[in-house]
């Protein structure tokens, strides 16, 4: 018995280095954004919104990068002044990683049955308020145990202006960025969106699976590991996302971590007016949160599956 209270002292402790993420705190995180009300380019939440997440992570960063650019959105041919927020933690490290998530929010709730609320703007809770609501949660974290690699959340703006059918007039904060590296090119990447979902359920999709397998392999085993059962190891749909722009474009080998069946059947809430605070939760966010941690803190670039 004594061997055995060893060993489980030795485990214990062991994931004990890894903080906890706070699915409550991230959470307060999304409610602020969506406080805010839509946050569609131009529009005053948009402001509002930038402004919360400069001063958030501008208190926490080792580095500040804005990436102001500007971009004609095809169907009404109306041009927007964006802007990336780029936060870098350890950015002297020898390993590099990303982690991204939009946060501008979709003018047009075109998914609408009436087509009189089709022209009306999304508060878009989880689609785009859950990615950064951990990605600000993930900031204080790191500012608290700086992380032994360096970390550059991004926060893409223009993601969601496209026109549907035409892949590439969407995502334009990451195709900006993509085009126009700040920093040297980071070893991979893993972008977030619509991870908020109540019945959240991850699997895995199919472009990041071609992207960067081994990262995949990896991070959906450790979610079996930690008992995090929203990610499913089975393979999906493939979505067009942030991280075909910096995989195609920069050559980042990069994943995406995306629900798109929200809440159960496809694309039920997306572009909606449904997709509001109610049908997000903390326990989602925490789950796809605490990978994140363990993949930020167990990663130094040797242990497993480099490119």
């Amino acid at each position: 018995m004594r061997y055995l209270f060893i060993i489980v002292l030795i485990a214990s402790g062991c994931q004990s280095n890894i903080p906890r993420f706070d699915g409550v705190r991230a959470f307060e995180h999304l409610l602020n954004q969506c406080d805010f009300g839509p946050r569609n380019p131009g529009s005053e939440g948009y402001y509002e919104c930038l402004k919360y997440i400069r001063n958030e992570v501008g208190l926490l960063t080792d580095e500040i990068i804005l990436q102001d650019f500007s971009f004609e959105e095809k169907q009404y041919k109306k041009k927007y002044n964006l802007q990336n927020v780029i936060a870098r933690f350890n950015p002297d490290a020898e390993f590099q990683t990303i982690i991204s998530a939009h946060w501008d929010t979709r003018p047009w709730a075109d998914q609408e049955e009436n087509q009189q609320d089709q022209l009306t703007p999304i508060i878009g809770a989880n689609d785009g308020a859950s990615g950064v609501a951990i990605l600000l949660e993930l900031a204080r974290i790191m500012e608290n145990k700086p992380p032994k690699i360096g970390v550059s959340l991004i926060f893409f703006d223009g993601e969601d202006l496209g026109t549907p059918g035409e892949n590439e007039t969407y995502c334009q904060g990451s195709r900006y960025f993509a085009k126009h590296l700040p920093f040297p090119r980071p070893n991979e990447a893993i972008n977030l969106d619509m991870v908020g979902d109540k019945q959240l359920s991850i699997p895995i999709e199919r472009y990041s699976l071609e992207q960067h397998p081994k990262l995949v392999r990896h991070l959906w085993d450790r979610a079996s590991e930690l008992g995090l059962t929203a990610f499913e190891g089975r393979v999906d749909y493939a979505i067009y996302d942030d991280h075909i722009s910096l995989y195609e474009i920069a050559g980042i080998p990069s994943i995406d971590l995306i629900d798109f069946k929200y809440p159960n059947s496809y694309s039920n809430y997306w572009h909606t007016l449904k997709d509001v605070p109610e049908n997000c939760s903390e326990e989602s966010l925490w789950q796809v949160g605490q990978l994140i941690v363990d993949y930020i803190y167990n990663r130094d670039g040797q242990n497993w599956g480099d490119n």
